[in-house]
């Protein structure tokens, strides 16, 4: 198992910099004025694809000998990890074929199915999906692309952490939302390695938590999936997870479950002050603030990771708490 540094991190930051762009981080007024703190949001459905995963994909794939490139790659995702594999596999002209359940949204399906990418629909959750991912790939030898338990993921969702410290160095508070942990292992492992005072938070759904449910049991365990706003943070974190569990454990400060009413508030809050249409998991962070759940001390960042959400979905979840 790989000891990872900053370093990978920084060689993650070095290798995406050719290939994506780096995202705003942009002042919120109206939050900073309800908590008493500056308040910013890094703008990660500014990304190609509409969410932070690609840089964990484009990282790994990048990385690859290649003798692994002509092999294909796949993977498996409640789709924005299967976008970021289908965009990044597409510009470095690899083969990608993307496993999900047969839960994912209709959106998100469509969306895979115009990516380029094979799509391999099968099983009822994201663990039964990445069974059936990991068959493939034994059958066809393709290289498999984890959605968050692998260094090379999680370094490349580190610069996100490295991009906040070079905009905002005097950053206090974190806070983004936890599903297999890629994103806040590697936001951790940068942001807590250069000060460890920085206080990052996990936002959760009520139900289907399975990183926080197995930070409690103390070992990884399959969590049942439930209809969410935040549907992206669903999904199981591998009962031989390797890395995530650790990291989380260490580097995230609180994990805390938002109720869909709580979410919805968010989503509806960053279209009202920011006209941003984003899917609730990437508004979380928001929807803790709004609540008083997370009370930052100093300049706080919110995580926006991205945007995959249709038009109608996201009416039905923000219209009951729009200003008429």
């Amino acid at each position: 198992m790989k000891t990872m540094t900053v370093r990978d991190i920084w060689v993650a930051k070095k290798r995406l910099q050719e290939l994506l762009p780096k995202t705003p981080l942009v002042s919120s007024p109206v939050l900073s004025e309800k908590t008493g703190v500056p308040v910013y949001l890094k703008l990660e459905q500014m990304q190609p694809t509409g969410a932070f995963k690609l840089r964990g994909a484009a990282n790994m794939l990048a990385s690859l000998e290649p003798q692994e490139r002509a092999r294909g790659v796949i993977t498996f995702s409640t789709g924005n990890h299967g976008f970021a594999v289908a965009y990044a596999a597409a510009e470095l002209g690899l083969r990608a074929v993307v496993c999900v359940s047969e839960h994912v949204p209709p959106t998100k399906i469509e969306a895979l199915q115009a990516s380029g990418a094979e799509l391999h629909i099968e099983g009822e959750s994201q663990d039964e999906a990445a069974e059936v991912c990991r068959r493939l790939q034994q059958e066809k030898g393709f290289i498999l692309i984890p959605p968050f338990d692998h260094p090379e993921i999680i370094a490349g969702q580190g610069t996100i952490g490295l991009e906040i410290l070079e905009e905002l160095p005097e950053v206090k508070n974190v806070l983004a939302g936890l599903s297999g942990g890629g994103l806040l292992s590697g936001m951790g492992l940068a942001l807590k390695e250069t000060d460890p005072s920085i206080r990052i938070s996990g936002l959760s759904v009520k139900k289907g938590a399975a990183m926080d449910d197995s930070i409690q049991a103390g070992t990884p365990v399959e969590s049942p999936e439930h209809p969410t706003y935040a549907d992206s943070l669903l999904g199981g974190i591998g009962l031989n997870n390797r890395y995530t569990l650790p990291m989380i454990t260490r580097y995230v400060d609180e994990r805390l479950r938002l109720s869909e009413e709580s979410i919805a508030r968010g989503m509806a809050f960053l279209y009202e002050t920011h006209r941003f249409v984003v899917e609730g998991a990437a508004a979380v962070g928001v929807s803790a603030l709004l609540d008083g759940a997370v009370q930052p001390e100093g300049p706080a960042v919110v995580v926006v990771t991205g945007n995959s959400i249709g038009v109608r979905e996201h009416y039905q979840a923000v219209a009951p708490y729009l200003h008429s």
